[in-house]
């Protein structure tokens, strides 16, 4: 029907979402947004499946974070069709009742006047989200402040809690005795020791990790927000140095991956598709594709963009509805770009198509040339991939938009991860890329050419390779998340790390992990039988690699042989420094680091049907 709300409205809001509270008030059964939702939302979230959220998450979503979601982000198109005074009430009736924190919860997080100094030129741990410009996802002892062997005695230092949060999945940089981590609309400076903020910036919401730069000769943390603003602050206190809209002069697109900043150009990564409101049957699929924004690392000036594919138009087809349909669309860039310094170009990778025509572009690797944002090469991992959220291929009961017919595999099997830069046999310069399909990649830096391929299992629209990959030494460390939420009864989860050789492509070692449901209720996991792989990007430490799972697992690996090393769960009710009410959850998306002699871990991750959280733990080494 026209007004109802996309069953897949929580892989929009359960990307920025809140805590749920301990108890949730009962409006009166005749409440007129019971109404609302009962003919615009029961039917899909009363009883939810795959990626639609609850409603018992739903209700946890703050109202402005509901409001934000429907009336000008993703889901704007599913609730087009509701009237402004119903619009209301639903989300009167969805947050009734809701805990809510008090506007100065930050205040007793505040770091006493003696601990708020910020050494600006002290040693750089984890300075962005790739580590390094090749984003191998690596640290050396030096960098970290640990050796390998302090890793298999990790334990608690610290925890924060975020009140109304229950989506983690940030990153956290450092500089000397500071880490900088997004969370609950604010970016916050802790101290490394205590956990106490430093300073607090409040100009923007962003679920991106920030990165440390030098900007105007001084030292600046710069991040996008999740609409597009580019903001570049002061490391010392927060200050803003410039901020500027980082999307392309089409306005249309967000940022998720974060950007990266090189010489002179901040990079920004968009992603664009109309993956969600295909969903909706009366919506015009599809609209938005990919693009690369280069901006001024002075002053956030635009220098270049890039599109990876031309505007949508009106192709003369209609869906079973009669509605027009448009295309091209999709090839969204979601990931981190990785800066190639030899050959002065920037790698991206992309997603799926989302209607027809399908182009050369998704599911791709792509070379842009850093000065012009001109293509230097492109390879295509799959062909055909044109999918979007009104498929549901594994039931067979697709929506009027999903993009059946014309060769399409519908499989989402996008680049999520981060393409590397690796030295390969006889200091070849090798790019590893890991994709959702299980499939890993080796390419000619110089030509994009095709090394070799390995593919673990059959690959899912969750992972196979979701978030990231690294590199150990000689070996390209590969996470398999590969969640039990296919209906084939032949698929088998290959959930687990694996590690190849970065010349050759040969296997070297695995560790496969399985689910530990045995106390999943004290632990508070939710569907721990299917949701318990390896999804996040791992991070390697003097050799060592570092994982997390969906069940709230912290794995820490040795580097050459597998072996493990140290288990830690994370997921269940936490003392927080902050007095926040904490609780731990899935690990996923970016939320690994290191640093100051410290792994810091975002517990929690409430999208997909994982378990929620709200906690930045800070582990070091038993004394």
């Amino acid at each position: 029907m026209p007004n109802r709300l996309s069953q897949h409205i929580g892989a929009a809001i359960l990307l920025a979402v809140t805590l749920i509270p301990a108890a949730i008030a009962q409006t009166p059964p005749d409440h007129p947004g019971a109404a609302v939702y009962a003919r615009a939302c029961a039917s899909c979230h009363d009883a939810p499946t795959g990626r639609t959220a609850s409603l018992a998450t739903i209700r946890a979503t703050s109202a402005a974070q509901l409001r934000s979601v429907l009336t000008e982000g993703v889901m704007q198109p599913m609730a087009a069709g509701l009237a402004s005074e119903d619009l209301n009430q639903l989300i009167v009736w969805l947050t009734a009742g809701q805990q809510t924190a008090a506007a100065t919860w930050t205040d007793a997080m505040m770091c006493s006047a003696d601990r708020r100094r910020i050494d600006e030129a002290g040693a750089p741990g984890l300075a962005s989200f790739g580590a390094d410009r090749k984003s191998t996802r690596g640290l050396t002892a030096t960098q970290a402040g640990l050796q390998a062997e302090d890793l298999a005695n990790l334990e608690i230092a610290w925890a924060i809690g975020f009140p109304q949060t229950q989506g983690m999945g940030v990153g956290t940089v450092v500089l000397g005795d500071t880490a900088f981590i997004n969370s609950a609309g604010r970016l916050f400076a802790l101290d490394t020791e205590t956990g106490c903020a430093k300073w607090i910036y409040s100009g923007a919401s962003s679920r991106n990790t920030p990165t440390i730069a030098d900007i105007r000769g001084r030292k600046a943390l710069v991040f996008a927000s999740s609409r597009g603003e580019v903001h570049a602050v002061s490391v010392l206190d927060g200050s803003l140095i410039w901020k500027a809209d980082g999307r392309p002069a089409n306005g249309i697109g967000s940022v998720r991956g974060g950007v990266v900043v090189y010489q002179d150009k901040v990079i920004v990564p968009i992603s664009a598709s109309g993956v969600a409101t295909a969903a909706n049957p009366r919506f015009e699929c599809c609209t938005g594709h990919g693009a690369v924004v280069a901006l001024s690392a002075n002053d956030g000036s635009r220098l270049w963009e890039y599109h990876t594919m031309k505007d949508a138009e009106y192709t003369g087809e209609v869906n079973s509805l009669g509605v027009k349909l448009r295309g091209p669309s999709g090839a969204p860039i979601w990931s981190v770009p990785t800066i190639d310094e030899t050959r002065n170009q920037v790698l991206v990778s992309t997603g799926e198509n989302t209607s027809h025509p399908a182009t050369d572009t998704s599911d791709a690797i792509i070379a842009l040339d850093l000065e012009t944002g001109k293509v230097n090469w492109l390879f295509q991992a799959w062909g055909g991939d044109v999918w979007n959220m009104a498929c549901d291929v594994a039931s067979g009961r697709n929506g009027p938009n999903c993009p059946v017919g014309k060769g399409s595999v519908l499989r989402d099997f996008d680049f999520g991860a981060q393409p590397v830069l690796a030295k390969g046999a006889s200091g070849r310069d090798v790019v590893l890329a890991g994709q959702k399909s299980g499939d890993v990649w080796a390419l000619d830096a110089e030509t994009g050419k095709l090394i070799w391929n390995q593919r673990v299992g059959q690959g899912t629209a969750l992972g196979g390779v979701h978030w990231g990959i690294a590199v150990s030494g000689r070996n390209v460390i590969v996470p398999i998340n590969d969640p039990l939420i296919s209906s084939d009864p032949s698929f088998k989860s290959r959930a687990g790390v694996y590690a190849f050789d970065i010349s050759t492509g040969k296997p070297v070692w695995s560790h496969v992990v399985t689910p530990d449901c045995s106390d999943k209720t004290k632990r508070g996991i939710v569907n721990c039988e299917t949701r318990f792989g390896v999804s996040p990007a791992p991070l390697v430490v003097d050799g060592a690699v570092i994982a997390g799972t969906l069940d709230g697992r912290l794995l820490v690996l040795d580097g050459a042989t597998g072996k493990l090393m140290r288990e830690l769960p994370t997921a269940g009710p936490i003392e927080t420094r902050n007095g926040v009410p904490g609780r731990g959850g899935s690990i996923d998306s970016h939320a690994i680091s290191a640093g100051a002699g410290h792994v810091f871990v975002s517990s929690g991750y409430g999208s997909f049907s994982q378990t929620p959280g709200n906690v930045l733990i800070a582990l070091k080494p038993k004394t």
